[in-house]
């Protein structure tokens, strides 16, 4: 499952935004492993948005999955890649209180080998997109 570095609730109570780091494929294709999110905390939830959240067996552990449907008892929670697990077929839908926020954009860093104008420019037009509540719109955007 995505988990996000630790690092990222450091600032959540002071500003309504912040950065969380990627690590894991259940969200391939639209986040992968290493992508860099902003999210913005205490954010109104609707369906199919991709949010951050508390994983509900573990709740120093913070993961990023897409809201699928409203369910008693919380949201139904799931990654965009089926394959990858870690959502609430696993641990049920999530109570309001554990998820902290929506994720807005998504960018991926530089890499040390993009140095020539090209690999720059490249990297300009394509690292940084929006995640969107429709899960084609965010799959037709991501960067390759």
């Amino acid at each position: 499952m995505p988990e996000l570095s630790q690092e990222t609730e450091g600032g959540r109570s002071l500003l309504p935004f912040g950065v969380a780091e990627v690590t894991g494929p259940s969200m391939v294709p639209t986040l992968y492993h290493g992508d860099r999110l902003v999210v913005q905390w205490g954010a109104r939830i609707g369906l199919g948005d991709v949010v951050v959240l508390r994983h509900p067996f573990q709740q120093d552990l913070l993961v990023v999955k897409r809201v699928a449907e409203r369910r008693e008892g919380g949201w139904w929670v799931l990654g965009d890649n089926t394959y990858a697990g870690g959502d609430s077929t696993d641990y049920g839908a999530v109570p309001e209180e554990l998820v902290l926020g929506r994720v807005r954009f998504r960018y991926r860093p530089l890499k040390p080998a993009q140095r020539s104008p090209f690999a720059l420019l490249r990297w300009a037009l394509s690292a940084a997109r929006p995640v969107f509540s429709d899960r084609s719109a965010s799959r037709r955007l991501r960067a390759r």
